[in-house]
């Protein structure tokens, strides 16, 4: 019987949440829109699920993001933490197309990469993070989504960027299959 959470996953889960919830504190810039940063968290979500799964990815961003809200807030703001949980679970299946593990990150998978993220970031940041906001806390929707579009931008900028350079570096770290020789 195979396992379906391994101690990587584990591991990669607690890393992943308190860097979400470090970073998120104090790694964001306001947008100017209420409530709204820009926040060098979800770059690390990303991170965290395309290396570690959907698993992992998912964790990292509901406790995570519950946390931080929780601990730096007072109260959690669930439309949003499901939404991160949400994102992670993408990164996560996102990732198993990609094979970064593997030491491969090429133009093809940048593109698919990005494409990927940010139509991942317009659903739950424009579309699943408002509805909630209106369904569960009575919100007005023009507030909300404009909050959720704007996230949906910041996001997509920050972690286009950050985990692209990420993971073409760290793929450079990695053996790729089949590239060692034998000598004769």
């Amino acid at each position: 019987m195979k396992k379906d959470i391994s101690v990587k996953t584990v591991v990669a889960t607690a890393i992943g949440v308190a860097l979400f919830v470090v970073v998120g504190r104090f790694g964001s810039i306001p947008t100017g829109i209420p409530n709204t940063e820009f926040s060098l968290a979800y770059p690390i979500l990303g991170l965290i699920g395309v290396l570690f799964g959907p698993i992992a990815g998912g964790l990292t961003g509901l406790i995570g993001h519950a946390l931080k809200d929780a601990v730096f807030y007072g109260s959690v703001w669930w439309s949003w933490v499901i939404s991160s949980a949400i994102l992670g679970i993408l990164f996560g299946l996102i990732g198993k197309k990609l094979k970064v593990e593997q030491g491969k990150f090429s133009l093809k998978d940048i593109v698919l990469f990005n494409i990927f993220q940010v139509i991942s970031n317009l659903i739950v940041w424009a579309v699943v993070a408002p509805v909630g906001d209106v369904l569960i806390y009575s919100e007005p929707a023009n507030k909300v989504y404009t909050q959720g579009l704007v996230a949906s931008l910041v996001n997509s900028v920050g972690i286009g960027i950050a985990c692209t350079i990420i993971f073409a570096v760290y793929a450079k770290t990695r053996v790729q299959k089949g590239s060692l020789s034998k000598e004769d």
